[in-house]
């Protein structure tokens, strides 16, 4: 297949917006209810004490990954037989109006059970819709990309998951100083929830003014696209979703634990103040943000595996560290350790965006992706909060969510040593890897692009 040539300069920026805006709405809608737990734990489960409901709340949390290999599998297929475009459109469309539903759902003391059951129905939602997101707009980006400048354009896709929960962190600090706790809690949590409905329009509205990927282009033309994506993905393509596998837990992992765990844990536990937690939890993700596109740019100069390698290293040896920090139940050792981790995440983030799509060909890319990428985020991202909670309850100390985290770093840092190749200089246009996740394909030029 003929390299189809990469958008020109205004046409990059203009796929930058629409497939960053996308990634925007997803990890805004999910921070929001992170933050949202304490409040949605006293008005949908009332009847249980506070640790109770906060593990209620976390369990309804990770309802929200229980759809997303299903979501996965479906939307990753259509994305390989009918175009990026039109999933891309859906997606953001689905997550808007669940969050909004979110927003405007009556509690437990008005309808009893249907609350929390409404709750776990709108959360699957979301996450049928976060399934086709990231893998989505990162296939997107990198397919319209030169190969010189594909993992730093991917990287600023990317990093527009750690712009929001820092936004919604602001907003639900600004709305908790101006407002007394009992209005907070009778409507003003709702509102970062009403605020998905606009922005998933602004978002539709940018999407539908750009051209389809270059890659399915040009498989649609030369009659190449794959009707079985999900059946040829597993028959051949298994080692590479080995790979995006361990890449995605380790992210899913440090970042929800971050986001998703320590805000709470923060509050709950330790007894911090609600506008410090946010202050730590935004600086820390504040520093992710700034590196991810910084170690992407660099993983275009050095190749993303020794970037892989060397920044998941980091993150193993200063997790344990930055628990016993946060521990001390001070905001400067919070702020210290959080922002310790958010930029072991942004090292992490930044080559492991553009490895997850260039693991794959074109016409099983989507669907690859996002099935080895959601089955991890299910698994290891959903869980993280639950289980460190129930961790701490189990074994007494505050640092075995710590040595949990090692322990899954260490055990994909295994496989990427064994099998990750480099990937940085591979077509997006290619239909077929030469040899399962191996070397740069055959005939595939070095070139930047």
């Amino acid at each position: 297949m003929n390299e189809q040539a990469p958008a020109k300069p205004r046409g990059i920026r203009k796929v930058m917006a629409a497939s960053a805006i996308g990634h925007f709405v997803e990890w805004f809608d999910f921070a929001v209810y992170a933050y949202a737990a304490p409040v949605i734990a006293v008005l949908f489960f009332p009847d249980v004490d506070p640790a109770a409901a906060l593990l209620s709340v976390f369990a309804v949390y990770a309802v929200g990954f229980v759809a997303r290999p299903i979501g996965a599998f479906l939307i990753g297929a259509l994305g390989d037989r009918y175009g990026r475009k039109r999933v891309l459109a859906g997606v953001i469309l689905l997550m808007g109006i669940a969050t909004t539903l979110i927003g405007l759902l009556p509690t437990y003391a008005t309808i009893g059970v249907a609350a929390p059951i409404l709750l776990i129905v709108l959360r699957m939602l979301q996450g049928l819709s976060a399934a086709g997101e990231t893998i989505g707009s990162c296939s997107f980006m990198a397919e319209h990309s030169p190969i010189r400048t594909r993992g730093r354009n991917v990287g600023f896709v990317y990093t527009a998951s750690n712009l929001p929960p820092v936004l919604a962190a602001l907003l639900v600090l600004g709305l908790t100083a101006v407002m007394t706790p009992d209005a907070y809690q009778d409507w003003g949590w709702r509102v970062p929830f009403l605020l998905g409905a606009p922005l998933a329009f602004v978002g539709l509205y940018i999407r539908t003014k750009v051209d389809e990927s270059p890659a399915f282009v040009e498989m649609r033309a030369t009659k190449e696209v794959e009707r079985a994506p999900i059946r040829s993905v597993f028959a051949h393509h298994w080692r590479s979703m080995l790979i995006v596998f361990s890449m995605a837990a380790v992210a899913s992992l440090g970042y929800y634990s971050l986001t998703g765990y320590f805000y709470s844990y923060m509050t709950v536990t330790l007894g911090l103040s609600s506008s410090h937690a946010l202050i730590s939890n935004s600086i820390a993700l504040l520093i992710t943000f700034v590196v991810v596109p910084i170690s992407a740019a660099i993983s275009d100069r050095i190749g993303r595996r020794p970037m892989l390698i060397a920044s998941i290293v980091f993150g193993a040896i200063v997790c344990v560290p930055a628990y016993l920090l946060v521990g001390t139940g001070t905001l400067a050792a919070a702020i210290t350790a959080q922002s310790l981790l958010g930029l072991a995440l942004g090292l992490v983030f930044g080559p492991a965006g553009p490895a997850y799509v260039e693991m794959f060909p074109a016409r099983v890319r989507f669907t690859g992706a996002s099935i080895s990428y959601n089955l991890a985020f299910t698994i290891f991202g959903g869980t993280a909060p639950l289980l460190a909670t129930a961790l701490i309850a189990w074994t007494g100390s505050n640092i075995a969510p710590a040595w949990y985290i090692v322990g899954v770093t260490v055990s994909a840092l295994i496989v990427l040593i064994i099998f990750l190749p480099e990937t940085s200089r591979r077509s997006m246009q290619h239909v077929e890897n030469d040899a399962e996740a191996g070397a740069p394909l055959r005939g595939e030029r070095a070139s930047a692009g």
